[in-house]
């Protein structure tokens, strides 16, 4: 505003008014230096806060679930709304094929009541369609929940119900109150051989696994090796963008608050140029060619707190390439650079947490 006071004066001057009336046009301006709010615009907004407000504090759970679907594109205000879940006690659980619905929503105990579990949403699971999402909660309310793996195989007749689509479910979580996600994945190709031969046996045609009865058949996983926590989490990242039923980092946070280093204390309190030292996952590597043919990277770390990029220069490079993949625990010694006030890491050290 102080920058356009001599060109609004010269302006009213030159139209014929007197530099009085110019000063004093410019006084009723002055005091929205700041934000000028009227009356109907503070209105609407204390009226949309008050009913916010008023929404979290009587209904705390529809609330943080609408807020998930809201935001459910947007994979960073996803994860701040979790963190504050977690303040509000609410767990946020993966999605599962017997509580979920297409967006976040809370669940039911059996009495209809609410409580403080919140499950992600079947249309929140990377490759998986929407199709075949709509016909799994129909199939559910018309005929009731799923009471085993057989049980959905053989009531789940969906042209879309294929091997990345099933897959998608294992691998997010879906199925996890039905058997160890490392065993159906392993199991795959009989799920599929037992899903087809259901909808063959339909038409009459002869089954491989014998006369299909009335009664949903059972459907038995073979022995296989169970996915380690890392996997699962692994797969949960891919799948759902976030870390839901853990962190890898979980087993260094007490140690993590301790120190208070971390990427949200490095974005609040450090300075260009600061040294620092953190414990971080690798999540997204884009290596790119110098002009001298030399190999560096941009990496996306993350860490509890949030995410943030690091540069890392070839002599770096060459040293730390076999650990820049995902999900590894690794302490990065950096140096903090501010342009254009964002802060970024230029990585000096890389050494992987074991």
């Amino acid at each position: 505003m102080v920058a356009q006071k001599e060109k609004l004066k010269k302006g009213i001057i030159a139209n014929g008014q007197t530099e009085k009336f110019a000063e004093t046009l410019w006084a009723l301006f002055e005091p929205f230096q700041a934000y000028g709010f009227n009356k109907a615009h503070a209105a609407s907004y204390g009226m949309v806060a008050y009913q916010t407000a008023y929404l979290k504090a009587n209904y705390p759970a529809e609330y943080m679930s609408a807020a998930l679907t809201a935001e459910s594109g947007d994979v960073e205000k996803i994860a701040e709304i979790i963190e504050g879940c977690k303040k509000m006690k609410f767990l946020v659980l993966p999605p599962d094929i017997n509580e979920s619905f297409s967006d976040f929503t809370v669940v039911l105990d059996d009495k209809k009541n609410v409580t403080n579990k919140i499950r992600f949403g079947l249309l929140s699971i990377k490759n998986f369609g929407e199709e075949i999402g709509k016909a799994i909660i129909t199939e559910r309310k018309t005929n009731g929940e799923f009471k085993s793996l057989g049980d959905f195989l053989s009531r789940i007749k969906h042209k879309n119900l294929n091997k990345k689509s099933l897959e998608a479910l294992v691998m997010a979580g879906a199925f996890d109150s039905m058997g160890e996600r490392g065993s159906m994945i392993s199991n795959m190709e009989d799920m599929l051989a037992f899903n087809h031969e259901i909808g063959r046996a339909d038409v009459n045609q002869t089954s491989l696994f014998g006369n299909m009865p009335s009664i949903a058949p059972e459907f038995k996983l073979k022995p296989a090796k169970s996915a380690d926590n890392n996997t699962k989490l692994k797969w949960e990242k891919e799948l759902l963008g976030l870390y839901i039923s853990g962190h890898p980092l979980d087993k260094y946070r007490s140690a993590l608050e301790k120190s208070n280093m971390s990427i949200k204390t490095a974005r609040e309190i450090y300075g260009n140029g600061m040294q620092t030292k953190m414990l971080l996952i690798v999540e997204e590597v884009k290596m790119i060619l110098t002009k001298k043919n030399e190999r560096m990277a941009f990496v996306k770390f993350s860490d509890l707190t949030g995410s943030i990029e690091g540069v890392v220069f070839p002599s770096v490079y060459i040293e730390a390439k076999d650990l820049l993949e995902g999900h590894k625990c690794l302490l990065v010694s950096a140096k903090i650079s501010v342009r254009e006030g964002s802060k970024s890491l230029i990585v000096e050290k890389i050494k992987e947490m074991v």
